[in-house]
């Protein structure tokens, strides 16, 4: 089964950490914090979306 991958918004400082190693999963959103541009996560970048999350400074990044 896929991963998925999601933002807690309340969490989130927008510092962009995530959007600088994954750009094709994260992207910022029209209130200045980021958002995960797609849910299910590409096989291909499941190791750096878990490396995304574990580098997140308040850990707002959610991987199931």
């Amino acid at each position: 089964m896929a991963k998925k991958v999601r933002i807690e918004k309340d969490a989130c400082i927008g510092c962009g950490l995530c959007n600088a190693s994954v750009p094709d999963v994260f992207d910022w959103d029209d209130d200045g914090k980021m958002k995960a541009v797609v849910e299910d996560v590409p096989e291909a970048l499941e190791e750096a979306i878990d490396g995304a999350a574990a580098d997140c400074p308040v850990q707002a990044i959610i991987v199931e």
